[in-house]
């Protein structure tokens, strides 16, 4: 029944008397009492769908960067393998065999600094090591007719071509890949078949390198060569560390505007211990001084670049200021977006420690990973994925990736994180931030 108007006092205790059993007390702030009333369902319901709770903020919602579909370096390096891949299926030898040299001469590279001569040759052997992969993969034995097959077609071509330097390589190489592809799979299976796995990775292993030294040294001093005979020290943890660094800075010498030999190097060299550890300082200056006039102070970053990612001892031993001299020096030399893309990614990611890192390896890497934001801030204009990707896994090109869209996805969201965290205070302010061609521009939400 509807309430009278009897006085204030007296009215608001008769009220309360009345509405008492319909309602339930909350708890105000201060402590007092207020009845919440219960509205009917049709009244409930309309007052939910007039305010609906406001869905959490995408990252989307508060960011925006242009990912392109494709960009100069995967064009580039996916054109060199289709073109060896190509020549392969047609079997025309000769024309891969020439056109590898034109591209080791010219020194030829993708925008990333990836040798032409290299993609070309990967493109004529991939269908082998595929073949391979696949095999092991579905559990045959490397001693399967069908994991063998491939790499004695090799082989035979390589003699149908008087073993030339180049064909010769291209074998070896072929053989360290499977040898790769024989330790990795290695990992995933049994005793009994790890211990074959194994054996057979050291019988390519050593095919690889009795192809390689057979090469006569003037026809090895060639990029494409010199490239191949360090790759063997991939998967030998008791090379001479001396011969290491002659080998790598003899090639380096045939291609110092190429980053991934210098990065090469200090992997190789962590990979020895601490004997190499130990060489690591010494060799990454010797390499900032023969470099100098292509790098600055970037030879130095280069041949610590994997190195500080992969091993908490090489931290220890970085000149950091030396080391981010040459951060500043790779954008000044090289400012294209792909090169951008990996030094943000790598200060942004690949540096991240870990919940056991010591303190003092943590401080080292977060003072570099520093420059993660005039890198973003003042170049970044558009993101790649796959770098960021890959950046996740330590830059590690053995890493397993079951779907390509799945890893540049996750690729594509940990760079929209570490960007959104750089500009943490304006997106709590309400701002959005859009990069465009002149860089980052902080708008209205």
């Amino acid at each position: 029944m509807p309430l009278s108007a009897p006085p204030a006092k007296d009215g608001l205790k008769k009220a309360l008397r009345l509405i008492a059993p319909r309602v339930s007390t909350l708890l105000a702030r201060d402590g007092m009492n207020f009845p919440k009333l219960r509205l009917p369902v049709s009244l409930a319901s309309a007052r939910a769908q007039a305010k609906e709770p406001e869905a959490p903020l995408r990252l989307e919602d508060v960011l925006s960067i242009p990912v392109p579909a494709t960009n100069a370096e995967d064009e580039a390096a996916d054109a060199a393998i289709a073109q060896g891949q190509f020549l392969a299926r047609q079997e025309r030898w000769d024309d891969v065999e020439a056109r590898i040299i034109a591209a080791d001469t010219a020194r030829e590279a993708t925008p990333g600094g990836t040798p032409i001569a290299d993609l070309i040759a990967y493109g004529a052997r991939a269908d082998v090591i595929n073949a391979v992969e696949h095999a092991l993969s579905e559990g045959l034995s490397p001693s399967e007719r069908v994991t063998l097959d491939g790499i004695m077609s090799l082989e035979r071509m390589r003699l149908e071509c008087e073993r030339t330097p180049v064909m010769s390589t291209l074998v070896a190489l072929a053989h360290l890949d499977i040898a790769w592809a024989c330790r990795r799979i290695s990992k995933r299976k049994a005793n009994r078949q790890r211990a074959t796995l194994t054996s057979r990775s050291e019988a390519h292993q050593n095919r690889a390198k009795a192809l390689l030294l057979q090469i006569p040294a003037q026809a090895a001093a060639k990029p494409f060569v010199a490239a191949a005979r360090c790759a063997l020290y991939s998967a030998d943890r008791s090379a001479d560390l001396r011969q290491i660094a002659d080998d790598y800075i003899d090639l380096i010498r045939l291609d110092p505007g190429n980053p991934r030999h210098l990065r090469a190097l200090g992997t190789h060299l962590v990979e020895q211990g601490a004997e190499g550890l130990m060489a690591l300082e010494l060799e990454a200056r010797r390499v900032a001084s023969l470099v100098q006039d292509h790098w600055g102070a970037a030879g130095y970053t280069w041949v610590y670049f994997d190195a500080l990612a992969q091993s908490d001892a090489a931290c220890q031993g970085v000149d950091v200021a030396f080391f981010l001299d040459g951060v500043a020096d790779i954008v000044a030399r090289a400012p294209s977006q792909e090169r951008i893309n990996l030094m943000s990614a790598y200060c942004s990611i690949a540096l991240r420690s870990q919940a056991e890192t010591p303190a003092e390896v943590a401080q080292i890497r977060a003072q570099i990973a520093e420059a993660a934001h005039w890198l973003i801030r003042n170049h970044l204009r558009e993101l790649h994925p796959m770098i960021w990707a890959h950046a996740s896994t330590g830059f590690d090109n053995d890493t397993q990736v079951r779907s390509v869209r799945q890893f540049a996805e996750r690729g594509r969201m940990d760079a929209l994180r570490a960007i959104a965290d750089l500009f943490r205070d304006d997106i709590e302010a309400g701002y959005r931030v859009v990069f465009t061609d002149t860089g980052p521009e902080v708008t209205a939400g």
